[in-house]
């Protein structure tokens, strides 16, 4: 019988998993693997929330596979090595895997392709995470976009919805040594922090399905105008399911299609073209990080290299990223994020643009942040969102667009349910003072609350001055 080794990486699920379905069409047992190398993603590592996700996520995948007659098997990096060793054990003449796009991941992989199939191995890759290879939509240059708007024209024209792989109803796999414990891999904190963790999130094919289905059912109609409500549950939380790939991008839009658009559902139109637009959002980031793989550490807009933010400041810092900056919109999203793993998306751009232009801190600082606590920290939406909101990247918000948070706040939590949810000291402070309670000094006497810790309309005014001294890009 021919068996072929199934090395999962982002791609833990059954489902419209494309180097699964491969494998199974020529092979009759599959080895499905898991090799922990955290190090061959240098600088990028995985974060501390990222770790936690994956832990409850590999044993939810290693559960799906026993209830087919296999088995997850575990193992630590290097890769290589690692594979060759799973080869000899299991006698597998083949190794089938979902592409990755991360320069580190990318270029490692080309290195293990070329080392497995000069050992005379079969080793195969597929597209399985997104809609469109980061290399397909092309400008009429045939060149990168770098604005998101045309690019998503051109991508939504081709899109073509498929129907999803299916899940396979039963795995073969040979008898053979079980790898490493899941607990070896020591990815879960040691000082327990995700005690909320376990509240919001359920990792796993499983709760990405479950968490999908609910959107489409609750959320989905409304989902174009309270996607920016923090107050409201109007958004997917999909991010770390499709992070992790325990959901494909060509499952969400194979369903949006079905059940809204030959459905003939024109009261969900609206937000099931609105929410696959976030898709593409998410399409784009990859199409940036493949395209500029310096992304994640450097400028694409080449002006703001010589931008003058302010000194590293890490009292500041440590008050941003403790939501104790004496602002209740940034405390909040602070908060929630240290608690959840995971802060809604218009609030991710108030702390960001409070970080980058209220305090002039320079946004790795921010970047870095997000990636150790988000359990969604991708590479490519990360680096993109910061450079988008600090007005440094390709297709960003100009950079003197400053986001005011009490009137942010006042708009999109006009009643103070997001801030007394994350920030109980001012949980008995009514609108509208609860997004300024500064304003009344009684309030900060009884509750303890800080007051700013920079005022908002003079940090503006000294962001906007360092802006004047960037070159023009003729200057250059």
């Amino acid at each position: 019988m021919k068996t072929a080794v199934i090395w999962f990486r982002r791609d833990l699920r059954l489902a419209d998993n494309p180097a699964l379905a491969t494998a199974l069409a020529s092979h009759e047992r599959i080895v499905p693997v898991y090799i922990h190398a955290p190090d061959e993603e240098a600088p990028w590592t995985p974060g501390a929330a990222s770790r936690w996700w994956l832990h409850h996520s590999l044993r939810a995948l290693d559960e799906d596979l026993r209830a087919r007659g296999s088995r997850l098997h575990l193992a630590r990096g290097p890769t290589l090595p690692a594979l060759r060793q799973i080869l000899r054990q299991s006698d597998a003449t083949a190794v089938y895997w979902n592409r990755l796009y991360e320069p580190a991941i990318s270029a490692r992989d080309t290195q293990i392709k070329q080392g497995l199939r000069s050992d005379g191995i079969e080793a195969h890759s597929s597209k399985a995470n997104i809609l469109f290879e980061p290399w397909e939509i092309r400008t009429g240059q045939e060149q990168p976009y770098r604005v998101f708007t045309p690019f998503w024209r051109k991508a939504r024209a081709q899109l073509q919805v498929r129907p999803p792989l299916p899940k396979p109803q039963r795995l073969v796999t040979p008898a053979g040594e079980a790898g490493l414990a899941l607990e070896e891999l020591e990815l879960l904190p040691r000082i327990s922090w995700d005690e909320q963790f376990h509240q919001r999130w359920t990792p796993g094919e499983a709760g990405a399905s479950a968490a999908f289905e609910q959107f489409l059912e609750s959320a989905l109609r409304d989902y174009a105008s309270a996607r920016d409500r923090p107050d409201r549950e109007g958004t997917s939380k999909l991010s770390p399911h499709l992070h992790f790939g325990e959901i494909s991008p060509r499952q969400i839009a194979w369903a949006l299609e079905e059940r809204v658009h030959h459905a003939g559902d024109s009261s969900r139109a609206a937000g099931a073209e609105s929410f696959l637009r976030e898709i593409g959002w998410r399409e784009f980031s990859q199409h940036l990080l493949f395209n500029y793989p310096s992304m994640p550490e450097q400028n694409l807009n080449p002006r703001f290299d010589g931008f003058r933010w302010a000194s590293k400041d890490a009292t500041a810092i440590r008050r941003w990223q403790q939501g104790r900056t004496g602002v209740p919109i940034i405390d909040a999203g602070m908060r929630e994020l240290w608690a959840t793993g995971s802060m809604h998306n218009r609030v991710r751009m108030l702390v960001a643009s409070f970080l980058t232009k209220n305090l002039r801190q320079h946004w790795h600082h921010g970047q870095r942040w997000f990636w150790d606590t988000l359990v969604d920290a991708d590479l490519a939406n990360n680096a993109q969102g910061w450079q988008w909101t600090a007005g440094c990247g390709v297709d960003a918000s100009p950079y003197f667009r400053i986001f005011n948070p009490v009137s942010q706040g006042g708009k999109f939590d006009p009643h103070g349910d997001y801030v007394r949810r994350w920030v109980a000291e001012l949980a008995s402070v009514a609108a509208p003072l609860i997004h300024h309670p500064w304003t009344d000094p009684a309030i900060l006497r009884s509750t303890g609350y800080p007051p700013p810790m920079v005022d908002l309309a003079a940090s503006r005014t000294l962001a906007l001055a360092a802006y004047q001294d960037l070159p023009r890009s003729d200057e250059r």
